[in-house]
């Protein structure tokens, strides 16, 4: 999952939106670098992770995918989801994805000093790009998909992997529908277990 899935996910847990959107910079063990709801989040990120890597909708997308891309269908699948999500947000969520948005940037404001300097980086970029609207169009994907590709170090086929969510739209965004219900309840549950509850 990416950013606004990982965000949706922690307001239907009643999990921390700074710490599941860290979770995708922070590495390592955890050992108290972070307030205790931060770490909390962090973990709920990376079990969200786990779980969607073996989740048979997920395997299928990424099969979905042309083979010369395989090596990444992970990222792809990731930011394609983010999108079915932002494009159908009104059936998810009762708050508008404009104003769920703002409730997110808000919380990196108020929280900077807690954020890792990857995120700290990161958080004007999402801002000032209204990255969490922008998944909603293809245009936004694209973007996301450029920028993920210029993370890596080695060459790779991102910034022209939004002509594969062209391509396959039904099948992907089918797969999305399957995985999305199991994920609320794997994220509800797990949130609870990690709060000891």
């Amino acid at each position: 999952m990416n950013y606004l899935a990982h965000l949706y996910l922690a307001d239907c847990a009643g999990s921390s939106l700074v710490g599941n959107l860290m979770g995708d910079f922070v590495r390592g063990r955890l050992d108290g670098r972070f307030a205790a709801r931060i770490e909390h989040g962090i973990r709920l990120h990376r079990r969200v992770d786990s779980f969607t890597d073996r989740h048979p909708a997920v395997r299928r997308s990424r099969c979905r995918l042309p083979a010369a891309w395989r090596r990444h269908a992970g990222i792809m699948v990731d930011v394609f989801y983010d999108h079915f999500l932002a494009r159908e947000w009104d059936g998810y969520h009762p708050e508008t994805l404009e104003a769920f948005a703002a409730r997110v940037y808000a919380a990196l404001d108020r929280q900077r000093d807690e954020l890792d300097q990857g995120l700290r980086r990161a958080a004007p970029h999402l801002r000032a790009n209204n990255v969490l609207v922008a998944y909603r169009h293809l245009a936004g994907v694209e973007r996301a998909l450029v920028s993920l590709s210029r993370r890596l170090s080695h060459p790779n086929p991102l910034s022209r992997a939004a002509q594969a969510l062209a391509d396959d739209d039904g099948g992907l965004r089918d797969d999305f529908h399957e995985l999305l219900p199991d994920l609320v309840r794997f994220a509800r549950r797990e949130s609870a277990c990690l709060r000891g509850g």
